[in-house]
């Protein structure tokens, strides 16, 4: 397993309705660090998160480098919050990867959230 260090930030636009999700977003990031790009996708949310009941599901397509070779990932998430804790699924789709990073699989994990929403994340390649 390799270990990467990388940062992002997020920009949320809210996006047409979905029937069954409470919100709809499209999302951009920039990514630095380890993975330097960035990713354009969408986010679904549902429940209520001011009752700390809520969950969300996003995909996606990272475009740049990762530990310096270049390509494109899907990404995706799987939010959940029951009672207030917060659980999350991060992972490079399998399968997705095209150039210098096909074949790669593996997760994220995101560590502290700074007060500028700078994401601090770790990323494990299997």
């Amino acid at each position: 397993m390799t270990t990467h260090r990388a940062t992002f930030t997020v920009d949320l636009t809210p996006g047409e309705p979905v029937p069954g999700a409470a919100g709809r977003f499209e999302l951009s990031k920039t990514w630095g660090g380890g993975a330097a790009g960035t990713s354009r996708g969408v986010m679904l949310t549902a429940g209520d998160p001011a009752t700390g009941s809520a969950s969300y599901v996003a995909s996606e397509l990272f475009e740049g480098t990762l530990d310096g070779r270049e390509g494109t990932l899907a990404l995706q998430q799987l939010g959940t919050m029951a009672g207030g804790d917060p659980e999350l699924q991060y992972v490079i789709a399998p399968g997705s990867g095209t150039g210098e990073l096909a074949g790669l699989t593996g997760t994220l994990l995101i560590g502290t959230i700074d007060e500028d929403g700078t994401h601090h994340v770790t990323i494990e390649l299997d």
